[in-house]
């Protein structure tokens, strides 16, 4: 059987989304087996008191795994310090971490799924990361149990290894020749529209994201991210107290896998799944972001 790998959940300061990210987690057959480590981020403003004290008591409730670990900040380190710094820290005792935020909704096999695939994968160093989500790409595959690999990764429900996680620079020391360096960001930008000026945005302080230095380590190295078709995430956080998800959800709503079966077709070969990479980059490329800040002007 295999060991489940430690679940962390990192939340700031909504509530009702934290519940029921929680009562769906608990509803996965591997809840009962698998540690809960749960990072709660500390208030901002004197105004988010309030609030961040009342989910440290929600937190205080919660059961259904084999274990619960809070870490409660006193201060706000914002979600990137939290993420690199909680991961880092259950990657000191793990070699492998389930990692969800408090606004997404798992079905009951995501932990099967992602447990079963960092087991198959423990050796292929060329698998980056497993993603939970996906977005709607199927072309004539219906089935939800199909999986498989693109060249960029997506921070919506993910796995990894510790020997992928440490590798990674934080400080992005290659930042300045890749900057100049036009072939590499057309290649970058592969990975969809938005990633070079995410990437810039953060070297330039405009953004405090850990996610692109994530995707940008991971095209550096040419590591590819397993899916599955039928998403094993549905993202709940499209509202006013979203801190990094905002805009219209249209674009993003996945086929849902409704079947939750525990069986998985993993591809045997280690490549891009062009197919699904051509599909992907039509929900990441230029026109797709133009029509989604539409959609969003328009709500």
């Amino acid at each position: 059987m295999i060991k489940p790998a430690p679940i962390l959940l990192f939340t700031y300061k909504r509530l009702d989304a934290l519940k029921n990210t929680i009562d769906a987690l608990k509803k996965n057959e591997l809840a009962s087996d698998s540690d809960l480590f749960i990072f709660s981020d500390g208030p901002k403003q004197e105004k988010d008191k309030k609030i961040i004290e009342d989910i440290r008591v929600y937190l205080k409730t919660i059961d259904g795994f084999k274990s619960v670990t809070i870490s409660a900040s006193p201060t706000n380190k914002g979600l990137a310090n939290s993420i690199i710094g909680g991961v880092s820290r259950v990657m000191e005792q793990s070699e492998t971490v389930i990692v969800l935020e408090d606004d997404l909704l798992t079905t009951p096999n995501f932990l099967t799924y992602m447990n079963q695939a960092l087991s198959k994968y423990t050796t292929e160093e060329k698998i980056f990361s497993i993603s939970g989500y996906s977005f709607d790409l199927r072309i004539k595959d219906q089935n939800p149990n199909t999986t498989y690999l693109l060249n960029r990764g997506w921070s919506w429900g993910w796995a990894t290894w510790r020997d992928r996680w440490e590798k990674v620079d934080w400080d992005v020391a290659s930042y300045a020749e890749f900057s100049e360096n036009k072939k590499e960001r057309k290649e970058f930008a592969k990975g969809g529209s938005d990633l070079n000026a995410m990437l810039d945005k953060q070297m330039t302080g405009k953004l405090d994201s850990w996610a692109i230095r994530w995707f940008y380590h991971q095209f550096k190295i040419g590591g590819l991210t397993l899916y599955p078709l039928g998403s094993k995430i549905y993202n709940d956080g499209f509202d006013e107290f979203a801190t990094h998800t905002n805009g219209s959800e249209k674009r993003y709503l996945p086929y849902l896998d409704k079947e939750h079966s525990l069986n998985f077709d993993f591809p045997e070969t280690v490549s891009i799944s062009h197919e699904y990479q051509k599909k992907f980059q039509s929900k990441m490329g230029l026109m797709a972001r133009i029509r989604s800040k539409i959609e969003t002007l328009l709500k």
